[in-house]
């Protein structure tokens, strides 16, 4: 193997699991240890920079970075890390002057965002400092997007959702409430320099069975959500069926509970391995007592003299292989179960009958939008779209990490600039060595389990609709919970010319992950290292040749947990600890 080219930024990013996996590349072990310090001002801040929402999603974030922890290889339950953002942002001081302010003097440019949602008000937060006038059409009376109509306040309470919205709203965004665009054409000939749409997914998908047109009984998943949000609807009946176990699933079946619903059953038409939800809106739906039955397809909707009694369900059985993937399935028997209200929430779908389809905006055969990756320009100059109207349903912070992209792109295009000329990922590299065996960071590996959030006692939060249920980490719990980040952003630092190859670090490394050997191909290196490096997705480092026996230093970056021992241990300094912090630009960078 080659010597690894430690100069690209994307290598030491990669070992940072948690931020690699973020959309928006949120710098968690920093803002980890902001927390630890007491700082939680300048954690929200941090936060802020990439995710603008950290009062949000430290509430309702889907969590990419979670699965990606390294602390999982040692105990199997990751840090906190969403529920660490909340504790920034409960527990920050008044930030509003530490806040982007939009200039007086604007730049003459202005830009149309379709959708008051995450991604228009990321495009807005980025734009507006740089002299952008920004209007947001909004077809609702209120801001937000589905962050207010699909979320249940329960979950995200109003007021945190309008505080974080008004600190973009306040830079002077033109907000046009209750203003639905009905033709993209009629728009673009308002003269706007750019137009992002940041509509969202707001088509529900349908369950076409017998009996569908026979009630009004049968809802929607996000419309109902909606109608509960703006409160046109406040009751259902005591008997509910929820079809579909995404995570639209779980919000419609708790908010049911709080609405009037006493038997309220998740109707799954496969095993638990394959639901959507996550396993946090599945483990807080059962502990609110929703049955969550498995294996049962929808069949039938029955109806009796006009009502409906209840639904028909094929009872199915699958048969698995060992790669976890279904490889057959039948039907082995009927099912009714009875209930007072369904609602569907099987999905959700792009919706642009607005859009004139000649207006050199290409859909493909699924009447989605054409929209590069890279820019999220759509076939038409000036046309951006980002979140869930550019490429289906994912979350919040996806949407946000379009928003940021998109903006770079309007940024350029309005500058006369060509929209792939970004600035690219730089880093930077610190030691964080204090003394011989001190650093500036804790490195003492904490065996404590993950904190387990205190939640509203289930006597209570069904009184009223906006009790929010999770009420946040003790000081206690924080304190526990920040020490079980094993700051992998502090990265093993390798200097071949000056390793003697006494073989010190590799006898006190605790899990192995450092060889000394010949070098070799990939495959056939990780198969004769300390211990067989298994992972592919993880690379491993290669040093130069070591000046003593032109053999190599293999690290396996999968299983280094960050410790500094080979630091503390090596007698010439080849290894340091050293900070690594990714400099991702944004549109301000782009000037």
């Amino acid at each position: 193997m080659k010597p690894t080219d430690t100069s690209n930024p994307d290598y030491y990013h990669k070992v940072v699991d948690c931020q690699w996996a973020c959309p928006a590349h949120t710098n968690v072990p920093e803002y980890i240890r902001l927390i630890a310090n007491g700082q939680f001002s300048d954690a929200y801040m941090l936060n802020r920079k990439s995710n603008v929402f950290p009062a949000i999603l430290g509430r309702v974030c889907d969590r990419p970075c979670e699965p990606a922890c390294r602390r999982r290889r040692v105990d199997e339950k990751p840090v906190a890390i969403c529920r660490l953002k909340r504790v920034a942002a409960d527990h920050r001081d008044d930030i509003t002057d530490r806040l982007p302010v939009a200039p007086e003097q604007k730049n003459g440019k202005k830009i149309a965002c379709i959708g008051a949602g995450c991604a228009s008000l990321t495009v807005a937060n980025d734009l507006a400092p740089l002299g952008y006038e920004v209007v947001i059409y909004e077809a609702l009376d209120k801001s937000g997007g589905l962050m207010r109509t699909n979320i249940p306040a329960f979950r995200l309470p109003a007021e945190v959702l309008d505080e974080e919205i008004n600190y973009i709203l306040d830079m002077g965004i033109d907000l046009r409430l209750n203003s639905p665009v009905n033709s993209m054409q009629e728009l673009l000939d308002e003269g706007y320099d750019a137009v992002f749409v940041g509509s969202g997914a707001p088509k529900g998908k349908e369950l076409n069975l017998p009996g569908r047109e026979d009630t009004d009984r049968i809802h929607i998943g996000i419309e109902w959500l909606e109608s509960v949000a703006f409160e046109h609807i406040d009751s259902i009946g005591e008997k509910v069926l929820i079809i579909g176990v995404g995570n639209t699933a779980m919000d419609c079946c708790r908010t049911s509970l709080r609405l009037g619903g006493k038997d309220v059953k998740v109707m799954a038409r496969k095993p638990r391995g394959f639901f959507k939800a996550s396993d946090w809106e599945l483990e807080d739906a059962e502990e609110e007592h929703v049955e969550i039955v498995i294996n049962h397809s929808p069949k039938e909707f029955v109806i009796e003299d006009g009502k409906l009694v209840g639904m028909l369900f094929d009872e199915m059985e699958y048969d698995i292989n060992d790669q976890g993937r279904i490889t057959d399935s039948r039907v082995i028997g009927e099912k009714f179960f009875p209930c007072d209200d369904v609602i569907l929430a099987i999905g959700q779908e792009n919706a642009f009958p607005w859009i004139e389809r000649d207006l050199g905006i290409e859909f493909d055969q699924w009447d989605v939008p054409v929209v590069d990756a890279a820019t999220f320009q759509s076939t038409r100059e000036g046309v951006f779209f980002g979140g869930d109207s550019a490429f289906g349903p994912k979350n919040i912070i996806w949407a946000v990490e379009h928003g940021h992209q998109a903006s770079i792109s309007i940024h350029n295009h309005c500058q006369g600039q060509a929209l792939t000329e970004r600035l690219p990922r730089s880093m930077n590299l610190n030691s964080t060595k204090m003394g011989i065996h001190e650093w500036s960071y804790s490195n003492d590996y904490n065996p404590a389990g993950r904190r387990q959030m205190q939640h509203v006692d289930l006597s209570e939060r069904f009184k009223k609709i906006n009790i929010e249920v999770e009420l946040g980490f003790s000081l206690e719990q924080v304190v526990t919970e920040v020490e079980r980040c094993m700051n992998c952003d502090v990265q093993t630092v390798f200097f071949d010319k000056l390793c003697i190859e006494c073989d010190a670090c590799i006898d006190i490394c605790p899990v192995d992950c450092l060889t000394i050997t010949h070098s070799g191909s990939e495959e056939e290196l990780r198969q004769r290292l300390s211990a067989p490096a298994e992972n592919p997705e993880q690379d491993l480092f290669v040093s130069g040749d070591l000046p003593q026996t032109g053999r190599v230093m293999i690290k396996d970056e999968d299983v280094c947990v960050h410790c500094g021992l080979c630091a503390e241990r090596c007698p010439t300094g080849a290894w340091d600890m050293q900070q690594f912090k990714i400099n991702i630009p944004y549109a301000k960078d782009h000037q």
